[in-house]
């Protein structure tokens, strides 16, 4: 694909493919378990350039919020860079009309997937009244779409994703959850609570553990002791373990967790071994830098999951034309949306709809509604004053 050197980490302004990693990306496909192999045994060349479409999408969409950082439009971006894999080859791997996901902010290429517009996922840094949440919450989804938006506190969308689970189950569909948590996340008691009780009452939930060896700035032989594949087995599950840069073993781990999980075996756990190649923002990505020896920014640099997954495409016949027409309309598509967001800068929410749209008359936050109400009609009522929580 077209490198971006102003935006791009460094190890991939000039990316060339490894012969030997081609050659064990296609190995690892191919010498797998008979289960997993089963799930790539039949996948067309359209539904292959599908995927690389929304992969390439998610990468231009970091691309261009990065340069939107540069330009001052946005002070910061939460990036992905590295790890889209994880992220859209477990959303191949469901059943899009039906199943429910709740991404981590690193996910963002999972709405769009899902079926919400791209430039929801420009609108939300903006905060334009139009925006998904009219301005109120920078993270976004649409339960109608099958997206439960972004949970600020990791570790808290195990638990939520359990619940919607469990919904499934006892209303008998044919439906899973899917959730992402990073390394660090699986320290969190959320993450433990979220785990135990999905494992005890076996809902069609899959968590896939998103181990990009970064907690924050934390690294991950400085956070917890052992290894995250060996967490599942605490909870009675086994661990689906994938390369986190190979997008068809991570969609073949989550088409088997899947399966299993409208068999009755869950909860399912996907490790998915990858990288994140800045900061926990744009704003450290020189103390990202500093975090880590430029040995494992250089190894895991050499695997793009874009670049390698190109490359597996040329590999198995298909033209680089049909490659590079179908990067074409991803780029187009990124771009598109990301002018249509800019249109609305101007399209600030009132101080009302910021704060009370969507609450019901009965709402819990009435009270504190009819409050700011009088005192901005000057009528004196004090905070505490009058029904409603005080706190």
């Amino acid at each position: 694909m077209k490198r971006h050197p102003a935006f791009d980490p460094p190890e991939y302004r000039n990316w060339t493919a490894d012969p030997e990693l081609v050659r064990a990306y296609r190995e690892r496909l191919e010498n797998g378990s008979d289960e997993r192999t089963a799930h790539l045994a039949n996948l067309t060349d359209e539904f292959l350039l599908a995927l690389y479409r929304d992969l390439v999408t998610t990468r231009l969409q970091d691309t261009a919020l990065k340069r939107w950082v540069r330009q001052g439009v946005i002070s910061k971006a939460w990036l992905g860079v590295g790890e889209e894999a994880v992220t859209v080859g477990c959303v191949a791997a469901l059943n899009r009309r039906s199943d429910v996901v709740i991404p981590m902010i690193r996910n963002a290429g999972a709405c769009h997937m899902m079926g919400l517009p791209l430039e929801h996922g420009f609108t939300c840094y903006l905060g334009t009244a139009d925006s998904p949440s009219g301005g109120r919450d920078f993270h976004y989804g649409d339960i109608a779409r099958g997206v439960i938006q972004p949970v600020s506190h990791m570790g808290t969308s195990v638990t939520i994703a359990a619940g919607a689970a469990l919904a499934f189950r006892n209303r008998g569909e044919e439906r899973v959850a899917l959730t992402w948590t990073g390394d660090g996340a699986t320290r969190t008691a959320a993450f433990h609570e979220g785990m135990v009780f999905a494992a005890r009452v076996r809902v069609p939930l899959i968590v896939v553990i998103q181990n990009n060896q970064v907690a924050l700035g934390t690294r991950l032989d400085q956070h917890g002791a052992g290894r995250m594949r060996d967490i599942p087995a605490a909870y009675g599950s086994e661990a689906l373990v994938c390369d986190g840069n190979n997008i068809l073993d991570i969609y073949a781990a989550a088409a088997l967790a899947r399966e299993q999980c409208l068999a009755g075996q869950g909860p399912m756990v996907v490790v998915a071994e990858t990288f994140r190649m800045g900061g926990h923002a744009t704003h450290d990505e020189r103390e990202a830098r500093e975090t880590f020896a430029p040995e494992l920014f250089e190894h895991w640099g050499r695997r793009d999951p874009v670049g390698l997954f190109e490359a597996y495409l040329g590999g198995r016949g298909i033209p680089a034309a049909r490659i590079e027409a179908v990067e074409a309309e991803a780029d187009r598509a990124v771009t598109d949306a990301a002018e249509r967001a800019l249109t609305s800068r101007d399209r600030s929410p009132s101080p009302e709809t910021a704060l009370f749209q969507g609450i019901s008359e009965g709402g819990v936050l009435h009270g504190l509604r009819d409050r700011v109400e009088a005192a901005a009609a000057g009528s004196g009522t004090t905070p505490g004053a009058g029904s409603g929580p005080s706190g």
